[in-house]
């Protein structure tokens, strides 16, 4: 990466990119941190242009950011996943007063400093895995989970480490690829033994397991019906507050502790 000094200043960044030199540079110093999944406008020159799957990820975030408040003055964010750095950015300019977004790709969280320091964002980056969230001494009052719960080898794991880092009266944005039925159907609590047609039903939860490669990424391994995913969000102790994209949910904590034990700890101990 290139060690040139840019005038990109925090809280300013400079109008280097309006000249053909300060473009030319930028879209130097984005190629050499190689290939980007989130596309951000970073002073008019984009990261991602020829992204697969267009201008992501912001065609997920327009149908998003409505059920995200405009002001989020003072508040704390937890960024999970954060790859590019796009989401942290977008909680940063809503007035979140501390971000942290954690990857376990160095490459990512080049491109995520990258970003926030060309925008003049303070936002913190680094590595770390959604396993070792746990070890964080904070709760945060915004936690974002999204694009990685289909890439863990134990997803409800995850979910459930994830839900102790919610502060009291938080939220968390919650996505997550999507196979299989899009339907969701009212189920009885219990069925019988010998019921085996339930299983059958394409609505029924359920989650694909990939044993090799999906969409070239072997990272792969588990991918939810839409019924499973919330079902998976419920079964966490979380509320479904609005389901504002076919993939994407916002959520609160209402049954994730009982007697004041997380679920996860509860299972652990074998009490839950």
């Amino acid at each position: 990466m290139s060690t040139q000094t840019r005038n990109f200043s925090a809280g300013k960044p400079s109008s280097a990119a309006e000249t053909d030199l300060g473009r030319a540079t930028l879209m130097r110093e984005i190629a050499e941190l190689g290939d980007w999944f989130h596309n951000i406008d970073l002073l008019g020159v984009p990261t991602a242009p020829h992204h697969f799957l267009g201008d992501f990820p912001n065609v997920k975030w327009k149908h998003i950011e409505s059920a995200i408040s405009k002001d989020l003055t003072g508040a704390t964010v937890l960024d999970i996943g954060c790859n590019g750095g796009f989401y942290s950015i977008q909680m940063k300019r809503r007035g979140a007063d501390r971000v942290l977004g954690i990857d376990v790709d160095d490459r990512y969280l080049n491109q995520a400093r990258f970003a926030a320091r060309t925008l003049g964002l303070e936002i913190e980056f680094e590595r770390r895995s959604v396993y070792e969230v746990a070890s964080l001494p904070d709760r945060f009052d915004f936690v974002i989970f999204m694009g990685v719960l289909y890439h863990l080898r134990y997803p409800l794991f995850a979910l459930d480490n994830v839900i102790k880092k919610i502060a009291p009266g938080g939220s968390m944005l919650f996505q997550t690829m999507l196979r299989g039925s899009d339907e969701v159907l009212l189920w009885e609590k219990n069925y019988h033994f010998w019921n085996k047609e339930i299983f059958e039903a394409p609505e029924f939860p359920r989650m694909y397991f990939v044993e090799n490669c999906y969409a070239n990424d072997y990272t792969n391994w588990w991918i939810p019906n839409r019924a499973c995913a919330e079902a998976m969000l419920r079964s966490s102790g979380l509320d479904i507050l609005y389901h504002p994209e076919s993939e994407t949910w916002l959520c609160s904590p209402s049954t994730s502790q009982r007697d004041g034990r997380y679920v996860l700890d509860l299972e652990l101990s074998g009490s839950l």
